[in-house]
């Protein structure tokens, strides 16, 4: 549902983020519900002010249970620097927060019953959103610093199956505890979306990877130069299994040897994305070398 729109970006609410308003309306917390929402816009807004930093184009934010999603563009994505800075600006916007909250406190504007929920609501999206598991910002943060050793495609599966670990954990304890009686749906909606949330960054992450290969030929001809990743590799492996070596923010070189470790040829990144696009991963590196002569 389209809320608002500020400062250009579009404010939607997710229906999960309507039923959990609901809730708090039909236990008679309104309030409380309106704290809740303005934490998670918040939350969402320094997200936004992080990634205009760095002039990144942001569409529209969408609110979730357990925090929402910006619509940011691409290029923080690909970039492991940008997106550790634009993710963390949200749990730091909480923590602040909760600081300032904790301020009041102690000068006495401090409401009794919604002072601590305030204080209390703030820290859980903070602490939530740490985890590291995408789509939260701690996966955001897990998977910039883990795809500098293993490669962007292969860290995102990682953060993602983490996400999908926690929002099968959340929905079993939430499932648990409603059935106790100690937590309400919300426990359970959270976990589920968290669930599905993290089970589409998972299939998206093919077409991330596409990108950043496509645009570090644009950040090669913009810059002039990029640091340099060698590697080598045998003429009989395939594209795919090549690409899963390749590094952000590295402009890769291949050494290419045939099966008895004789010298073949050499093959750059950008090659490589060209043949990618027009033949698909299942073809030999080595017959580049073949189109090339």
């Amino acid at each position: 549902m389209r809320l608002c729109r500020i400062s250009g970006v579009e404010i939607h609410l997710n229906n999960a983020f309507l039923a959990l308003l609901g809730l708090f309306l039909v236990a008679g917390v309104l309030m409380k519900g309106v704290i809740a929402f303005t934490i998670v816009l918040l939350h969402e807004l320094a997200h936004v002010a992080a990634a205009r930093h760095f002039d990144v184009h942001v569409s529209d934010i969408e609110l979730l249970p357990f925090g929402g999603v910006s619509r940011i563009g691409g290029e923080v994505v690909l970039n492991p620097s940008k997106e550790v800075f634009v993710a963390a600006a949200g749990p730091t916007a909480n923590l602040m927060l909760a600081g300032l909250g904790t301020a009041l406190q102690r000068y006495g504007l401090w409401d009794a019953d919604l002072g601590p929920f305030f204080l209390q609501c703030n820290l859980l999206v903070a602490s939530f959103n740490l985890l590291p598991a995408l789509p939260l910002d701690g996966g955001r943060v897990y998977r910039a610093f883990l795809a500098r050793r293993v490669g962007f495609k292969q860290a995102t599966y990682k953060a993602a199956w983490l996400g999908q670990f926690w929002g099968v954990l959340i929905v079993l304890g939430g499932t648990a505890g409603l059935a106790l009686g100690v937590s309400g749906l919300d426990v359970l909606i959270t976990g589920l979306f968290l669930l599905y949330a993290a089970t589409r960054e998972k299939s998206l992450a093919p077409f991330h990877f596409i990108r950043h290969l496509t645009q570090k030929k644009e950040e090669l001809a913009a810059a002039g130069v990029l640091p340099g990743e060698p590697l080598v590799s045998l003429d009989t492996v395939r594209l795919g299994d090549v690409l899963r070596s390749f590094l952000p923010q590295r402009f890769h070189v291949v050494l290419l040897l045939d099966r008895n470790w004789q010298y073949r040829g050499v093959v750059s990144e950008a090659q490589i994305v060209d043949a990618l696009l027009n033949q698909g991963m299942d073809i030999p590196i080595g017959s580049l070398i073949k189109k090339k002569s």
